[in-house]
């Protein structure tokens, strides 16, 4: 499938990690650990993906990136 980027990071207030991807609305996830967060969020992107084509609607392509992966290519 589409290679989305995917943002993680410790969130203090909810005491792990948190992974979520940009291009696709409200898409995160949480773990104790980095690794749990990315598990994770792959299993809600494949539910958002599989409920965006359900629901007809349009999946968005792979835009965003961060600045620090824009300026190392």
């Amino acid at each position: 499938m589409k290679n989305y980027h995917i943002n993680i990071f410790y969130s203090e207030e909810d005491g792990g990690y948190i992974a979520d991807i940009p291009d696709l609305d409200a898409c995160s996830a949480f773990g104790d650990t980095p690794e749990k967060a990315l598990a994770e969020v792959e299993v809600a992107k494949a539910a958002w993906l599989k409920a965006a084509r359900r629901a007809g609607k349009p999946i968005p392509k792979p835009r965003y990136r961060p600045v620090i992966y824009q300026a190392s290519r």
